[in-house]
């Protein structure tokens, strides 16, 4: 955009000087320009699924699963036992090496009450019969003197 430059005479007959014409330049009026700085808003890049190659699905038929067992809860029970039955125990446990099939003596008695459940009411009335019956509780210990005990004598503390 150009503009020419306006003149403008004004005369004056009290000055000499105004006998003159006077130049007056006026500049053309541009309008300032306003810097405005623009916000800058972070964009996220959208995410592109990967595309994956075409899989042909079977379909899935659901497997019933097994009914879950629960544990049985365990029973720890104490009992008296004469030795040489005791020592039965152990000879089992050795057969049931030699069997390939090794085997507590929790399970040996568990077998046992398994092995008896089974019987007939007469087979086990035979069994019974045949244990002896033993005197229940702890064996009584043999005495032994014990020596006193000493009192404890206690220091006195003293104080600061």
């Amino acid at each position: 955009m150009t503009t020419t430059p306006k003149v403008a005479t004004v005369p004056t007959p009290a000055t000499p000087a105004a006998a003159a014409p006077a130049v007056v330049v006026s500049k053309p009026v541009v309008p300032k320009k306003v810097a405005v700085r623009a916000k800058v808003l972070k964009v996220a890049k959208p995410v592109v699924a990967k595309a994956k190659p075409p899989v042909a699905k079977a379909k899935v038929v659901p497997v019933a699963k097994p009914a879950k067992l629960k544990k049985p809860k365990l029973v720890r029970d104490s009992f008296t036992i004469p030795k040489p039955e005791y020592t039965v125990l152990d000879d089992l446990k050795l057969r049931s090496i030699a069997l390939a099939q090794p085997a507590k003596k929790s399970e040996l008695l568990r077998a046992g009450i398994k092995a008896l459940a089974a019987m007939s009411d007469a087979a086990l009335r035979v069994a019974l019969q045949a244990v002896p019956t033993i005197k229940t509780g702890r064996p009584a210990a043999e005495v032994t003197p014990k020596p006193a005990a000493k009192k404890a004598v206690k220091k006195p503390v003293k104080k600061a």
